[in-house]
């Protein structure tokens, strides 16, 4: 492996970390994916209802497959009609539509509606077999601290995820559905107008003007008060995970701390233009010698808004690379590290093809190593 170093044209102060009341939690900025703050991370612990965000990711995937269908209704069963918590107070034998299950669980977090959907896309048609279906998909998608025992985070030994994890599925959430995602924001929904006490969403952020539009509370004694949430502003959008607080007072001012933290003490920071030529490669039996490493894309950095230091980056690549190269082909990585953030890196592509060499290109290239061999030889003692 071979590193270069290139000075990047800016400066930043050390990153000071929030302060959070939180046991466990994660900022993230989805435009540039750095991480703002990391506190417990990665230790798996019980989400409470956040994890009906894998629930209704699950039930996303289905819809855009052809599996389920918004307007499809669906049996309530004992099972679902049995939990207690948040409800939408469901009862055996009713029927209802798919679209009305899904906004009673992202406003009104309904237990019974998740489990609703879960006996619908199990494998075996039981809650258990839909859980084993979320741990296997939560894998797949990179999330390796979560385990799911139930559909709706009830309390339930060894039903368990990441601060991470959490941050993950809300950016995939974000990204893969955008159709559906505005429904993460409505403030209020009467599914059955005899029970109008619960018809709002408990997110304590929307509705404050901060540019938070979603996503998902969660309370059990065991996990205390948490949400993962995401606001915008400006074009950027942060995504964050608090769990562990002692209230729901503590939990709204901890998020909304959190979010104007977020925005106000970091800023967008134009990094390199693509095809900027960082490094050149030496290449292995080329018609040319070396090769270009240039970014694919427009790279923005977010650091502190006040800086006085340089911030210096490392392009990383093996060497020499085989030829043939392809025009685009990724070769290494630019890997940036503000002081107090998580690294950056930056895919590094080859700025141009170059073809495996002929005949000649084999026969000069042995000459040369030879020569090399020959000058890197011991003299003879004498």
């Amino acid at each position: 492996m071979f590193t270069a170093l290139f000075s990047a044209l800016f400066s930043a102060l050390p990153a000071q970390a929030f302060e959070t009341r939180a046991t466990s939690a994660f900022v993230l900025d989805q435009n540039t994916g750095t991480v703002l703050l990391n506190k417990n991370a990665d230790t798996p612990l019980p989400p409470a209802s956040m994890s009906k965000l894998m629930t209704l990711y699950v039930a996303f995937e289905a819809i855009r497959d052809g599996q389920l269908s918004m307007t499809e209704e669906l049996p309530v069963s004992q099972h679902a009609m049995n939990y207690g918590g948040s409800t939408l107070f469901l009862k055996t034998g009713e029927r209802v539509k798919v679209e009305d299950l899904i906004r009673g669980i992202i406003v009104l977090s309904g237990n019974d509606a998740c489990a609703v959907i879960a006996e619908a896309l199990s494998p075996d048609g039981t809650e258990a077999g839909f859980a084993r279906l979320m741990t296997r998909r939560a894998v797949e998608m990179g999330m390796t601290n979560s385990t799911f025992m139930n559909s709706n985070g009830w309390p339930q030994e060894g039903h368990l995820m990441s601060a991470r994890d959490l941050a993950l599925l809300a950016n995939r959430i974000i990204t893969d559905f955008p159709e559906f995602y505005p429904m993460f924001s409505e403030q209020e929904f009467l599914f059955d107008a005899n029970e109008r006490s619960n018809r709002f969403n408990r997110n304590p952020l929307l509705g404050l003007g901060i540019g938070a539009d979603g996503l998902k509370t969660g309370h059990t004694q065991q996990a205390g008060y948490g949400l993962v949430g995401s606001a915008k502003q400006d074009g950027r959008r942060v995504i964050f995970v608090i769990s562990g607080l002692g209230s729901q007072e503590a939990r709204a001012e901890e998020a909304e701390s959190i979010v104007n933290w977020a925005f106000r003490q970091f800023a967008e920071v134009p990094l390199i233009r693509s095809g900027t030529l960082i490094a050149e490669a030496p290449v292995w039996m080329g018609e040319a010698q070396k090769v270009g490493l240039v970014p694919a894309e427009d790279q923005t950095i977010l650091l502190p808004v006040r800086g006085v230091d340089d911030v210096d980056a490392e392009a990383v690549f093996r060497s020499p690379i085989q030829a043939p190269v392809a025009q685009g082909q990724q070769l290494g990585e630019l890997i940036f590290t503000p002081e107090g953030l998580e690294e950056v890196r930056v895919p590094l592509v080859a700025a141009e093809d170059v073809p495996a060499g002929g005949f000649m290109t084999r026969i000069t290239t042995a000459a040369r190593i030879l020569f090399q061999q020959w000058q890197d030889a011991p003299a003879d003692a004498s």
